[in-house]
């Protein structure tokens, strides 16, 4: 049953959801009616256009681009119910977020739980106005799934640390302005010998070089770090607390790669997708019933999905926060993805097979390069079988038995 508002709060949400269609429709430009924030357009080189610019400004300086966070540092400040309506009313006007990317997906929820003031001040204004990019210094050569086998070091050098080491598959590497990365201070202890550095990607010694994938496109790169300076006070906890710092993160990336946040699936419904490209009945229903069954199966799954992650969320936050239920998130809406995906390829038919050439639309060209694309989400964020060992000893309390 829902639940009923008390005469005042219904007045308070009316109030604030007529505040929000009054911004949009005098901030919110005609021409990216329908367009959408995604990681890649957040993250990529194409130049923001003046629409672009302008909406995202007016977003930022609204706070609105991470409406939950603390409003002293430049957030919304919103409650869970506006932020919501927020979320209601951009959908409703075809507008969309434009202030994302790996700031507000990963770093800026973690730096708030573990930055010190004076880095929450430096960094987190910049995000919710959507001036900086970061990029993620995680992986390397040897520390891939085994993440903790990470070799770049950072060494004390008095007051600052020298870098030099070799992260992979750094999301956008050559664009962003900054990275927050996992490097070791220790030798001598595998998981606590890791600490958590911000690393400013000018610095001298930074050298980025762009991984070309089969979907066409180059997101990922490999950086190398030779001699990189690093002020202490880029040290966000204590030496050592890296780890404890680097799988939080993880817990909100993997909450946003399911696509259980706020925003997290956008587009055409299959349904739209499947009448556009075959036969429709008199009353414009799909003549193909193994079809229309398996859209109505995978739309049901989706749904169920969703309502089941953004409780799990809710129920995290409610407790302090994410926590391990992401992995279980992960696992099952980055399959869903993938599905949706193949299935998309398949409505189209020949249409869903081009490459390139003047034969094919642009969403069509985008929709093979998604899918493709798609193929990396099991994978990066912690690989599939990762997750289910996470979701085996973290969230079902099994141990292993010698």
């Amino acid at each position: 049953m829902a639940t009923q508002l008390e005469p005042e709060a219904r007045d308070s949400v009316d109030v604030f959801r007529e505040e929000v269609r009054q911004f949009i429709a005098e901030n919110f430009p005609a021409e990216l009616k329908g367009k959408g924030l995604s990681m890649a357009g957040a993250e990529g080189s194409a130049k923001e256009t003046p629409a672009q610019k302008a909406w995202r400004e007016a977003m930022g300086e609204r706070g609105w681009g991470t409406p939950t966070w603390p409003k002293e540092y430049g957030g919304g400040g919103l409650n869970r119910k506006q932020a919501a309506i927020l979320n209601e009313e951009l959908a409703r006007a075809g507008a969309y977020n434009p202030i994302g990317g790996m700031g507000v997906m990963m770093f800026g929820p973690t730096l708030l739980e573990y930055g010190s003031e004076a880095q929450k001040q430096e960094h987190i204004p910049p995000i919710c106005r959507g001036e900086i990019r970061w990029c993620q210094g995680y992986s390397e050569p040897n520390a891939g799934s085994d993440l903790a086998n990470l070799q770049t070091m950072a060494e004390d050098k008095g007051d600052h640390y020298l870098v030099n080491g070799q992260k992979t598959w750094t999301s956008g590497g050559q664009w962003a302005d900054k990275c927050f990365a996992i490097v070791r201070t220790d030798r001598s202890d595998k998981h606590k010998g890791i600490s958590f550095l911000l690393i400013d990607m000018d610095s001298p010694g930074v050298e980025v070089r762009p991984i070309t994938m089969i979907s066409g496109t180059s997101p990922f790169c490999e950086t190398f770090f030779t001699d990189v300076k690093v002020p202490k006070e880029n040290l966000v906890g204590e030496e050592g607390q890296g780890w404890t710092i680097g799988k939080r993160l993880l817990q909100h990336e993997r909450t946003n790669l399911s696509g259980a946040a706020p925003g997290g699936r956008s587009g055409a419904s299959l349904a739209d997708i499947a009448k556009k490209y075959g036969r429709t009945n008199k009353d414009g229903t799909l003549a193909d019933p193994v079809l229309r069954d398996r859209i109505a199966d995978f739309e049901i799954r989706w749904t169920s999905f969703l309502h089941t992650a953004r409780r799990a969320v809710e129920e995290s936050k409610a407790q302090g926060g994410v926590s391990e239920i992401s992995s279980a998130l992960k696992k099952l809406g980055t399959k869903l993805g993938q599905e949706r995906a193949e299935l998309t390829i398949e409505i189209m038919g020949l249409q869903g097979l081009g490459w390139e050439g003047d034969n094919f639309s642009p969403v069509e060209l985008q929709g093979v390069r998604a899918w493709l694309y798609g193929k990396a989400t099991t994978i990066y964020g912690g690989s599939t079988e990762i997750q289910n060992n996470v979701i085996a000893k973290r969230v079902l309390g099994m141990l292993d038995h010698q």
